[in-house]
């Protein structure tokens, strides 16, 4: 498999660094991920997210005229939008339990965490305000 930019290919991680992550790639090059371009997410050490040896499919960015090849993890995978809901394990056994209760019971327990959850946001608040309520006679 040709190598260009563009190309979405797998390789092995071959070595880590403060600054990013040498990929092997087909064909024996390598090329460089570098930090900024290991995840979506801020990356402060590049050994929580890949390991010497993990296979991963990187994006070629850019060749150089030297031949260093700069990769990309982030943008070899979609980014996940914050309005997307998040993934469900459809095989989950729960979900046979809830398949089989009856729409009273799944209210019944909606309005339990949704009461639960509030209370929770309610408390947090209180924390950060420190009982300090604004009222328009103390703004």
């Amino acid at each position: 498999m040709i190598v260009s930019v563009g190309k979405v290919v797998e390789g092995t991680v071959t070595g880590i660094t403060k600054f990013g992550a040498f990929v092997q790639l087909p064909e024996g090059k390598t090329g460089l991920v570098h930090i900024s371009e290991i995840s979506h997410d801020y990356v402060n050490n590049v050994g929580d997210y890949v390991k010497k040896g993990q296979k991963v499919k990187v994006k070629v960015i850019s060749i150089s005229d030297d031949g260093k090849i700069s990769l990309s993890i982030r943008q070899a995978k979609p980014k996940k939008s914050k309005n997307q809901p998040p993934e469900v394990d459809w095989s989950s056994k729960d979900d046979y339990k809830q398949r089989h209760m009856s729409f009273e019971d799944k209210l019944s327990n909606f309005l339990k965490d949704s009461s639960e959850k509030q209370e929770q946001l309610k408390s947090r608040d209180s924390k950060k305000s420190n009982g300090f309520r604004r009222t328009k006679s103390n703004v």
